[in-house]
């Protein structure tokens, strides 16, 4: 039957101690995936700071409730049903990584839903953890989830970074671009064209060029408007289509 001293085991000093240990473990945890994913924002790339940071928390999460297994349902679970509850968790983690893939969406050298995908499964570990009694350490996770969603995005911004720039340049019949004429105009405008994401099609005698350009300095980058009216004067450039290298 259900009694206070039942509901007050998930309050016990050990357990209570757990809490806190792990939520220094999720502190530890965000504080490395941000700092990764601070490095992997700075270059332009897809998956950022908040993407790196949820993911690590979240991977952290899942792991150290393993190691404290003997304190879940406060401390009153029989031990023998553990290994089935392992299998299960390991079943809603795969469950949930197949739906995250379902947000992650792909346009050019645009991708989105990294960061959405990332939330989805750290709020699968806020569930795992709240199931097995450590309610404490759930909404701490909880907690510094809203704050990596909201908060970060203004860290990030105000960090000094890289914008990426998609470019793709179609020239006229019979035109034969140069990549170091290429990429003198992009550094002349604050740019460098990123190694290895240079690709070249030909259609009815017209190249067409694709790359990333980083800019060297995000805050002082020519803007893309700016950047579409120049490119329109360019010498042999029949059409172009400029975006951000989003996530």
């Amino acid at each position: 039957m259900l009694s206070f001293d039942v509901l007050a085991s998930f309050w016990s000093v050990p357990v209570i101690q757990t809490n806190i240990i792990v939520f220094f473990n999720l502190v530890g945890a965000l504080a490395l995936g941000l700092m990764v994913g601070y490095e992997r924002s700075y270059h332009g790339r897809a998956a950022g700071m908040r993407t790196y940071g949820l993911v690590c928390m979240a991977s952290a999460a899942l792991t150290v409730i393993s190691g404290y297994s003997h304190y879940w349902f406060g401390a009153s679970a029989h031990m023998a049903t553990i290994g089935d509850l392992t299998r299960v968790i390991q079943g809603i983690v795969t469950g949930i990584g197949f739906l995250c893939a379902g947000v992650i969406m792909k346009e050019g050298f645009s991708i989105s839903g990294l960061t959405t995908a990332a939330s989805l499964w750290a709020t699968s570990a806020i569930g795992i953890l709240v199931g097995v009694g450590f309610y404490g350490a759930a909404m701490s996770l909880a907690l510094l989830c809203t704050i990596s969603m909201v908060w970060m995005s203004k860290l990030e911004a105000w960090l000094p970074s890289r914008q990426a720039v998609a470019m793709t340049l179609r020239f006229d019949a019979g035109y034969q671009p140069q990549e170091p004429a290429l990429r003198a105009m992009a550094s002349e405008r604050g740019f460098d064209i990123a190694g290895g994401t240079i690709t070249i099609a030909l259609d009815q005698g017209e190249q067409e060029w694709r790359f990333i350009a980083v800019a060297r300095n995000r805050h002082q980058m020519v803007l893309v408007s700016d950047l579409a009216a120049e490119m329109a004067k360019f010498k042999g450039v029949k059409s172009f289509h400029l975006a951000y290298a989003r996530n």
